[in-house]
């Protein structure tokens, strides 16, 4: 048993104005005694820290590819996995940044193992309880900022101040060498860079001879080299400069990186393509703002939309419904709001608020999931595109009180597939 979980049941009887004054202190000494109990393993370690509000999974898995490419032995930690050198396992904590001591255990693990870099992503809602406490972080990337988190947070501006602190804790660190890696063309990118670390490194599309973005794939010219990538969107191409700016800081050259993104085929879950024999597209993504919903309905634009989504997180940031409802009304054809992630609030008061900003009469409200892509299928004719949006790789379905149902939308959507091909 950790600390953590012994002291678990010792905070549920202390008042809770009191342990709202406490908590700092309660946190900081959690992550102490587990950085102690581990023996502080991101000393020996390289260890880049990935922020921002999207393209983080994505862009931590680029980097992993490049490194792997390059020889180097890497440990990753994300909302989808964690792996260590060849092992890897889902991430099923529905967490992102999971707690201090499995974080601290994880740096221990990979140094054992003999990684030299681990890739962490690392958020807002992480800072805020210190699991970036007594990490030493040798680099910090920025990749995007829009509003998330907000009702958690209190503010957009409290949000971006807490991703800000993990930057100050690396003007701290006793990294030999300390680096930011900054998406310039964010609006809030001034914040990222405003820091005393000994490098700081920009990319922008800016910086790109010419590029191409198509549904198969994007074609980019850097360094007077063309590169061709699997992967499709303007934010792909976002999350692969990101990639290769890191990378080059590590000394990796041009032709290691072009091998290795136009090797790479993609992340599970993140505009992940289904086919099971039908004559129109099935696209799964995680997509769960209003932000990346459009980014991801702009790839199809020639196509006809079937649009399935809810939105995730019951009880927090209610604000963005009505967003994303505005966006798949202003981009699909046909909409079906769904179930995705009520925790403790009623389902169908999430797809209320959503339909408030769904403007067309192409929207209907099928709570059971498998139903409302099972329905999706069935409207969609030849060379239609079916975008299911919200969930992507995650295993489970978060209901009341911590219940939770064991969920994949790719294994969903390939199951309602093949029942209504045979039929």
């Amino acid at each position: 048993m950790n600390i953590d979980t012994f002291l678990r049941p010792i905070k549920k009887i202390i008042p809770k104005r009191l342990f709202k004054v406490l908590q700092p202190v309660y946190h900081w000494l959690l992550a102490f005694f587990a950085g102690l109990v581990y023996c502080f393993p991101s000393r020996k370690i390289f260890v880049l820290g990935v922020t921002g509000t999207k393209g983080k999974t994505s862009t931590i898995e680029i980097i992993n590819a490049i490194l792997a490419e390059a020889g180097y032995k890497t440990a990753l930690a994300s909302s989808l996995r964690f792996k260590i050198d060849r092992d890897s396992e889902k991430n099923e904590y529905k967490m992102t940044m999971p707690g201090r001591f499995f974080l601290q255990n994880f740096l221990r693990k990979s140094v054992k193992a003999g990684c030299q870099y681990a890739l962490l992503e690392m958020t807002s809602e992480g800072v805020v309880q210190y699991r970036h406490k007594f990490i030493q972080i040798n680099a910090l990337m920025f990749t995007n900022l829009s509003p998330e988190h907000i009702e958690s947070h209190g503010s957009f501006e409290k949000y971006r101040d807490a991703k800000l602190k993990l930057f100050r804790a690396l003007e701290k660190s006793r990294a030999k060498r300390k680096t930011v890696i900054v998406n310039e063309d964010d609006p809030a990118s001034s914040y990222f860079l405003n820091i005393d670390v000994d490098e700081k490194i920009k990319f922008s599309l800016r910086n790109l001879a010419g590029f191409s973005l198509k549904k198969d794939g994007i074609m980019f010219k850097i360094d007077e080299m063309t590169v061709q990538s699997k992967l499709s969107g303007e934010f792909n191409l976002y999350n692969i400069l990101a990639a290769i700016a890191f990378v080059k800081t590590q000394n990796i050259g041009m032709n290691t990186i072009k091998s290795a993104i136009e090797k790479f085929s993609g992340i599970e879950g993140r505009m992940e393509s289904i086919e099971e024999g039908q004559d129109f597209k099935v696209i799964v993504d995680y997509a769960h703002t209003a932000d990346s919903l459009e980014k991801v309905y702009e790839i199809f634009q020639s196509s006809r939309k079937i649009c399935v989504f809810g939105a995730a997180g019951g009880g927090r940031d209610k604000w963005k419904r009505p967003e994303m409802g505005k966006i798949a009304s202003k981009h699909c054809d046909q909409v079906i709001l769904t179930n995705e992630d009520p925790y403790d609030e009623d389902p169908r008061a999430i797809a209320h608020d959503i339909k408030k900003g769904i403007s067309s009469g192409n929207c209907e409200v099928i709570l059971d999931r498998r139903k409302a892509v099972n329905k999706a299928f069935r409207y969609a004719k030849t060379g239609d595109a079916v975008i299911i949006t919200g969930k992507g790789a995650e295993p489970w379905i978060m209901g009341p009180k911590g219940t939770k149902i064991r969920w994949d939308d790719r294994e969903v959507a390939r199951e309602e597939l093949k029942n209504l091909l045979v039929k």
